[in-house]
């Protein structure tokens, strides 16, 4: 790999070093085939960040073929009330992405944001879930309104729910207390021992399959641990399309704890629950050396949150390549940079074809 990025082994710690950008993909080369698994707004700033590789024009093709497959067990909010007055997919997760892969300054990705603040209702709603939800009663089929909707934003990529069955995710607790659904899970402040999908056998899209299949990368976050990236892995067929495809792994490590899921959980931890609840091959974890404003350190402490540990001596026990850099976008809240991160991972993409070849 280049010196865009540090891949720490127990051979070589040096200090990371800063990305620099990565080149397209030649004219004699197809795509780079990149399936990101995930949900909410993790999943979202990984994809805004690697639109630009995504879109292609007449002198320039497009270097990255890309699929988002996203989590389908929100129960909160604006989706959570059309899935219980409608008995539909919550489109929340879904439309984040839609919206982080279409042009943003045009006025349908902002209409699609645009969230009702008053009415009998309506208030609380955002028009991008009920133009969804909408559009799946029409077509009968959710995937399908998807992809509708995926073509009226002219969209850089595909995406894909990770299952077109309605489930619930359960979480069981250390203490042995089970608790159903996503919005009370994060709310938890026991910790977490396992999550389930409820019916515990669903079936993902042929779709989804096929394009891990061919794909040259799959990645794994970032976003909610339990909530967002395992979800993903609990949808039957999905671990064993991993574990089949040529395609390598990457799971990108959170920023900061989470409250209710992740609490003084180090790298090394969920990379541990990620092994738990499916058994498939990671070949790298990506991680921040950026430090976190001592600012934004203080907001969080407040709520007794803290940056992730990133302990490369566990790490490296369990034979993942950990891939470090100056991945922290400075603002309002801890986010991961969109441009540093898609930079990584079409490295690790470009890696992945190589090993290929030989």
């Amino acid at each position: 790999m280049s010196a865009a990025l540090n891949r720490r082994t127990q051979k070589e710690r040096a200090p990371a070093m800063s990305a620099k950008v990565i080149p397209v993909v030649s004219r004699q080369d197809s795509p780079l085939r990149i399936v990101s698994a995930g949900g909410g707004s993790g999943l979202a700033t990984l994809l805004r960040g690697l639109k630009p590789y995504a879109r292609s024009n007449a002198s320039s093709p497009a270097a990255v073929d890309l699929t988002a497959v996203v989590t389908v067990t929100d129960d909160g909010g604006s989706s959570g009330r059309l899935r219980r007055e409608l008995d539909v997919l919550p489109p929340g997760d879904i439309r984040n992405c839609i919206v982080a892969l279409s042009e943003d300054e045009t006025l349908l990705s902002k209409l699609f944001e645009y969230r009702f603040s008053a009415g009998r209702g309506l208030r609380g709603h955002s028009f991008g879930n009920l133009f969804l939800t909408a559009l799946s009663d029409i077509t009968g089929d959710f995937p399908k309104a998807v992809k509708v909707t995926s073509e009226i934003l002219a969209i850089a990529g595909r995406i894909f729910p990770s299952t077109n069955s309605k489930v619930t995710l359960e979480a069981t607790l250390e203490d042995g207390t089970v608790v159903a659904g996503e919005s009370r899970i994060s709310k938890s402040r026991t910790p977490i021992r396992s999550v389930a999908l409820k019916p515990l056998h669903v079936q993902p899209l042929a779709e989804t399959c096929r394009a891990i299949n061919e794909a040259d990368l799959v990645t794994l976050g970032p976003g909610s641990l339990y909530t967002s990236v395992i979800p993903n892995l609990l949808v039957d067929g999905i671990p064993e399309s991993i574990r089949k495809s040529r395609a390598l792994t990457a799971y990108i490590v959170n920023l900061m704890w989470q409250p209710g899921e992740t609490m003084h959980y180090s790298a090394s931890d969920h990379v541990r629950a990620l092994w738990r609840h499916a058994k498939i091959p990671l070949d790298f974890v990506v991680v921040n050396t950026s430090p976190i404003t001592t600012q934004l350190q203080r907001k969080y402490a407040r709520q007794h949150v803290h940056a992730v540990e990133i302990d490369l001596e566990e790490l490296n026990k369990m034979r993942v390549e950990v891939v470090a850099g100056p991945l922290f976008a400075e603002g309002a809240v801890v986010r991961h940079d969109a441009a540093a991160l898609a930079r990584v991972i079409l490295e690790l993409a470009l890696e992945s074809r190589r090993r290929r070849k030989t």
